[in-house]
């Protein structure tokens, strides 16, 4: 399946609010320690996946992951870079 078809498919307003759960019970983990680094969430298993990039991040997950789409958050900061994203094929 392509990246596009992935998208289409997900429910990204769902992938967005379990990943920011996700993240907010688990901040305390990898802040202030890891700030500025990205995580790449699988919402629904809650695997997390650590990368000094959001690439990094998503293509650690992917590697896992291939048919997925990640909620990805940078750590230390209020508002995530990227609400869900693919790396590139």
């Amino acid at each position: 399946m392509s990246n596009e078809e992935l998208i289409r498919q997900a429910n990204i307003q769902e992938i967005a609010e379990a990943g920011s759960q996700i993240y907010e019970e688990a901040k305390s983990q990898y802040e202030p320690q890891y700030n500025g680094k990205f995580l790449a969430i699988d919402t629904e298993s809650k695997n997390v996946y650590m990368g000094e990039t959001t690439v990094e991040a998503v293509e650690q997950a992917r590697a896992a992951h291939p048919q997925k789409v990640f909620y990805v958050v940078k750590i230390g900061f209020s508002a995530s870079e990227v609400l869900a994203t693919l790396a590139r094929e």
